[in-house]
């Protein structure tokens, strides 16, 4: 996927079954191949959780806006909607389409693949302290590619580093339970208030 955002570029519909493909169809095969993986267990409800899981989704979607209205002035933005319309052909007319996909199907796809089949998988192998970082640097990594030219260069280190702390909190939030559901909820929802940016980057807001 690193190489589909960096150097081929496809459209985002190509873009976005390739990402299918690898992080829920492969996972799924291995699985399928090698029956100590355990995927079935990542999607066990608990309804109990999704109070705490939506708690914190909020808190983060506020915390995010928060964020951008106060010191969002300090950096440049200016560039982030062209990259995206020049890369992967998102612009005005489809960003709410694009918008409702990313937070509900790309937030799920990367917390199956990046907390469910790696982390939770990785921890049984090698340990508790090497899945929390292998999970967290391969998801703060995967943006790297994808976020190539959209901001400066500090701006740009910020955003992986907290990329990266975000991965660890997601590993965490899943690690008690056994499940994906309190990552995705919290995802979910910083994902609601970046495409809420971007909507008014775009001029839509």
């Amino acid at each position: 996927m690193g190489f589909v955002d960096a150097l081929w570029q496809p459209g985002y519909a190509v873009k976005s079954a390739l990402k299918i493909i690898a992080f829920m169809i492969v996972p799924c095969y291995y699985s399928y191949r090698n029956k100590n993986i355990n995927l079935k267990s990542l999607f066990v409800f608990r309804p109990k959780e999704m109070v705490y899981a939506v708690s914190m989704g909020v808190g983060v979607y506020a915390f995010i806006l928060l964020c951008y209205f106060t010191i969002g002035g300090f950096f440049d933005f200016s560039k982030v909607t062209g990259a995206l319309n020049e890369n992967v052909g998102v612009n005005k007319a489809n960003f709410v389409y694009v918008a409702i996909y990313i937070s509900l199907v790309n937030s799920l796809l990367e917390e199956f693949f990046f907390r469910g089949f790696v982390f939770m998988n990785l921890k049984k192998l090698v340990g508790r302290n090497p899945a929390y970082l292998v999970s967290s640097t391969a998801f703060g990594a995967y943006h790297v590619a994808m976020m190539t030219g959209w901001f400066s260069f500090g701006l740009f280190l910020l955003l992986l580093a907290a990329l990266i702390a975000a991965g660890l909190l997601f590993d965490w939030l899943n690690e008690k339970q056994g499940n994906i559901y309190n990552s995705w909820f919290v995802h979910m929802f910083a994902n609601f208030s970046i495409n809420t940016v971007g909507f008014i980057l775009f001029g839509i807001l």
